[in-house]
């Protein structure tokens, strides 16, 4: 199983859970990141390049996958996410390298698996 996969098998499944709690907050803020990334004044690809920078300086490799995938469908070249992910290196620092290292694996894996 590929990263993607093992990810979105495992988000699948957490999504299934919040959705069953039937927890009103959990439901606005799932609807508010929906919308957030949406086209708008600001493209949709320019929104998930700016979720991309903005995980790697987090430290989240599940949201890595998800802004990196998003951003990929929405059209970003490898070098157009390569600057978003060098905004993240430059203010998180060396902090962030074992990160941009599993983007740029998962990176190789969409563009092997067009």
């Amino acid at each position: 199983m590929n990263l993607f996969e093992e990810f979105h098998n495992r988000r699948n499944l957490g999504n299934e859970k919040i959705s069953a709690q039937d927890f009103l907050p959990y439901n606005r803020f799932m609807n508010l990141d929906t919308k957030a990334y949406s086209n708008g004044e600001i493209s949709k690809k320019n929104k998930e390049l700016m979720g991309l920078a903005c995980s790697l300086i987090l430290r989240c490799n599940d949201c890595v996958l998800y802004h990196l995938e998003n951003s990929y469908k929405a059209g970003a070249s490898k070098s157009e996410i390569n600057e978003a992910m060098n905004i993240s290196l430059v203010i998180g620092g060396s902090i962030v390298i074992p990160h941009l290292r599993f983007a740029l694996l998962a990176l190789d894996e969409l563009e092997n698996n067009k």
